[in-house]
């Protein structure tokens, strides 16, 4: 593929992105449904189980770089050799899914070890199948608007995954749910096999070839690739906050009914995808840097409102999870565009993707479990409980949910503006 491409079609667009859709589609169930299915079907215990989840998942994050590295190896050798494992990757993502929530096992002893043994390998053949996906892109090229339109159809069809998912174990059942992950995840592999190929960038003769240790820690020596992930990982810990402590903002700060709670997220996932061509139209004026500065600072307002409300305010958080859902349209598109550019800006497309999404990957995991793993104990210290009312615990809980994500935003922007959008010429 050539370097200078500035416009994806839209059939060769839904081909690539396509498998985007099972793989945000299982990771809802997997990190939401599962630990409650766990606890109120087979009655196993939340202490026990959460040390299960809590070891899978730091496991997960840990061999994520490894798997960069295995997918740049598979793709040397050809995408055609890189789809095979994917189809492997996928045969397995499939039947952990469907043994995870169908176990063969009875007992709380014999559920947890099930449980993490099929945790384990679930985790890597959806860590596996996500870093090559994200890789694949990445070696497309192409200009700015380009990599952006490539990011796009694969986090927009993302998007209509997790409201799939959202509504289909509710509306359909679990087997019904599984047998629909089962139909998306063959037709996302289908497509991803009829998606543009991307052509391996050539090697000079005398090109000094890294050890396998030194491949993996390549990206760290790019100075462009560490000042994108410190922005990265501010701004994602930032989105992750409020994402952890929605559902107790609503409940009792805004004490609005369950029945809300779906419409709440709906809106923010809906918006967020309808406003993906709003955000690439404004990349094309502005560039992706500048117009991920702008979401920024549209989620600061946003938030800044948000802190403002109380009890029976439900109409206007309903803007506030709109406007917020527009402004994760950036986050959603604009960074791994800009990883893709740093990629082939040193020189590294073609031949180091995977190591530098098995780190991305990496920081997505870690920016996830910092958020709930500071944001809940300080809510605990601070004096929030779940189910308070006193004026002091909802002061709190209304800081950890709007301000801090604001403050952390505020220095992600100023890390933009200071070693992203300065380097650029």
């Amino acid at each position: 593929m050539s370097a200078t491409l500035s416009h994806l079609p839209a059939g060769q667009g839904w081909r690539y992105g396509l498998m985007g859709l099972p793989l945000a589609f299982v990771a809802l169930p997997l990190y939401v449904i599962l630990p409650n299915h766990y606890a109120k079907a087979f009655g196993v215990p939340l202490a026990s189980l959460g040390l299960v989840l809590l070891v899978a998942r730091l496991l997960d994050a840990l061999v994520d770089p490894l798997l960069g590295r295995w997918s740049d190896k598979l793709y040397l050798r050809g995408a055609t050799t890189l789809l095979q494992r994917a189809a492997l990757a996928c045969a397995l993502l499939g039947a952990g899914f469907y043994l995870l929530f169908f176990p063969p096992v009875q007992g709380t002893q014999a559920l947890l070890v099930w449980a993490t043994v099929c945790l384990l390998f679930t985790y890597a053949a959806y860590s596996f199948l996500s870093i090559s996906h994200q890789s694949w892109g990445a070696m497309l090229g192409g200009d700015e608007h380009y990599r952006s339109r490539v990011v796009a159809w694969r986090e927009g069809l993302g998007l209509a995954g997790v409201v799939l998912a959202s509504i289909a174990p509710v509306a359909l059942g679990l087997p019904a749910t599984a047998a629909l992950f089962f139909i998306a995840l063959i037709a996302g592999w289908w497509a991803w096999t009829r998606a543009p190929r991307p052509l391996a960038a050539p090697v000079e003769a005398d090109a000094t070839v890294p050890t396998e240790a030194a491949s993996i820690w390549l990206p760290f020596t790019r100075p462009a690739f560490r000042a994108l992930l410190a922005v990265f990982v501010v701004n994602g810990i930032a989105s992750a906050v409020p994402a952890t402590l929605i559902l107790f903002f609503v409940q009792d700060r805004l004490q609005a009914s369950p029945q809300s709670e779906p419409i709440f997220l709906g809106s923010y996932f809906v918006c967020a995808a309808l406003a993906i061509p709003l955000w690439l139209k404004l990349v094309a004026r502005i560039g992706l840097a500048r117009t991920w500065l702008a979401g920024m600072v549209l989620s600061i307002a946003v938030f800044v409102f948000a802190s403002l409300l109380g009890a029976g305010d439900t109409l206007p958080f309903l803007l506030v999870c709109a406007l917020s859902g527009v402004a994760l349209g950036t986050d959603l598109t604009i960074p791994g565009a800009l990883l893709a550019g740093v990629i082939a800006g040193e020189g590294d497309r073609g031949r180091f993707d995977g190591a530098y999404f098995g780190w991305w990957n990496f920081a997505t995991k870690l920016n996830l479990a910092l958020a709930a793993g500071v944001a809940l104990p300080a809510l605990a210290w601070l004096g929030y409980t779940p189910g308070a009312r006193d004026a002091q615990a909802l002061n709190t809980l209304t800081f950890a949910y709007c301000l801090l994500p604001c403050a952390l935003k505020a220095i992600a922007a100023t890390l933009l503006t200071t070693l992203v959008l300065r380097r650029s010429p």
